[in-house]
């Protein structure tokens, strides 16, 4: 089933200002000073932000429970970070940091499996071309 968005813009780009929906219950609205400039308001990448951060966290509640050690909770934090590179709006990183309340397993094997939902969670994929994209594990 395909996960549905809308969005309108309203106006040129520095006075204008847009309004979104995802799903039943997520909306919004933004601005220039919203997207560029820490106004108050929502913006994309904080959409992008939300996505990463839900993806990631079940993907690796799942490895985790495939390899036997279900967990009790993975929090997980996205920061995106957008950028003017070559004279236009880039996502040029992305910071995870996730903790995860899993017992009977210790941090080494924690790292690993949060690498390998980072590589492998449907978002993390979609955003295969931004530059950067951080993991910071950490088992509580």
């Amino acid at each position: 089933m395909p996960a549905k968005a809308s969005a309108e813009w309203k106006g040129d780009l520095p006075s204008g200002s847009g309004t979104f929906n995802a799903g039943d219950s997520i909306s919004g609205g933004f601005t220039f000073k919203s997207r560029f400039e820490d106004g108050p308001g929502s913006n994309p990448e904080q959409l992008i932000a939300a996505a990463h951060a839900a993806c990631f966290s079940m993907a690796l509640s799942n490895i985790l429970a495939k390899a036997g050690n279900p967990a009790e909770s993975v929090h997980t934090d996205a920061a995106v970070t957008l950028r003017i590179v070559d004279g236009a709006p880039t996502i040029t990183r992305i910071d995870l940091v996730t903790k995860g309340s899993v017992p009977g397993i210790d941090q080494a094997a924690f790292t690993e499996h949060a690498q390998a939902a980072k590589e492998g969670c449907p978002v993390s994929k979609a955003l295969a071309a931004v530059e950067e994209i951080t993991l910071d594990a950490t088992l509580v």
